[in-house]
């Protein structure tokens, strides 16, 4: 029986001659006949849509309730501080128009006021910094958080993101890793303050958590963003030139000889799904090259293949 090398001569040597034809061109499209792809292995399918939620890892740590007690009450001490000056200073006003109380006094009691609302917008700021979306919280809400953090019905994680100093959208919900087992935790707003990692942080909160996890507990965790819509391209098919990403998709068939034209088409590369992309940039009516894209490649030559061609 004639070996299969020998078979495929007359078909490589075809491709070989079709690319030649267009030689005085800069990047000739590749184009080739049905029995010409069958034979070099190439298939086209179209790319499927799918709609992914985007997932970033984070480290994430358990906070001390203890901490925020202390924070929330210095807060509330320099507002009561505050109040106190602000009353004194209006009865001293009204002491001093009645020529009841000196100048000296009520000039005492003013820069004590000024003093005690200077220190009421440092509390605020220092809160603000270290607890981000809790200080937008009221007396009531906090004093309630503060209750299930005391008693462990929920817990306040910080989340990292190693890398990244600011973060576009904000994730609408994260797993978090214990031991195996995806804990669900609400995510309430990023952290102003920096932690040593110099990265940007999530204040997260989990309730009901489980028994035994604590202050000071290391633990993976994964953010997911809103859901992005895109198709999904296996990533053998997927090439990389100057320009970036890109696939070879099949154009019109030619009417008088059934040769196929195929051309690059870039795409944005949004998320990795196993062996596959998630691409934005194709079209329902889209066929691409699935398989033997590295190919095309080579008749063309435009950048470096991707590995799985190898």
């Amino acid at each position: 029986m004639t070996p299969l090398k020998y078979l495929l001569l007359p078909v490589c040597a075809a491709v070989a001659l079709s690319a030649a034809a267009v030689a005085g061109q800069d990047n000739p499209l590749p184009t080739l006949s049905a029995e010409q792809q069958r034979a070099v292995g190439i298939v086209i399918a179209a790319a499927p849509t799918a709609h992914l939620a985007r997932r970033i890892a984070a480290y994430g740590r358990v906070l001390d309730p203890s901490q925020l007690v202390a924070d929330a009450g210095g807060l509330e001490s320099s507002r009561a501080a505050a109040r106190a000056a602000a009353a004194e200073s209006a009865r001293l006003q009204g002491l001093y128009r009645g020529a009841n109380a000196s100048l000296k006094s009520l000039q005492v009691a003013e820069a004590r006021q000024a003093e005690a609302q200077a220190r009421v917008r440092q509390a605020q700021s220092a809160f603000l910094l270290r607890w981000g979306p809790l200080g937008h919280l009221g007396h009531a809400q906090r004093a309630g958080l503060i209750q299930q953090l005391a008693t462990g019905r929920e817990l306040l994680l910080r989340a990292d993101l190693p890398g990244r100093h600011s973060l576009g959208v904000l994730p609408k919900q994260a797993l978090v890793d214990v031991d195996g087992v995806r804990v669900p935790a609400r995510v309430l707003g990023p952290l102003p303050q920096v932690a040593r990692m110099q990265s940007v942080g999530l204040l997260l909160q989990m309730p009901n958590p489980p028994a035994g996890l604590g202050p000071g507990a290391q633990l993976p965790v994964m953010l997911e963003s809103a859901d992005r819509a895109g198709r999904l391209v296996p990533a053998g098919a997927l090439l990389y030139g100057q320009s970036g990403a890109y696939v070879y998709h099949a154009l019109a068939a030619d009417a008088k000889d059934g040769d196929t034209q195929f051309a690059p088409l870039p795409v944005s590369l949004l998320q990795q799904v196993g062996n596959a992309w998630l691409v934005a940039g194709l079209h329902a009516g889209d066929r691409i090259v699935v398989q033997g894209a590295g190919v095309l490649w080579s008749m063309q030559g435009l950048g470096s293949k991707s590995q799985d061609d190898d």
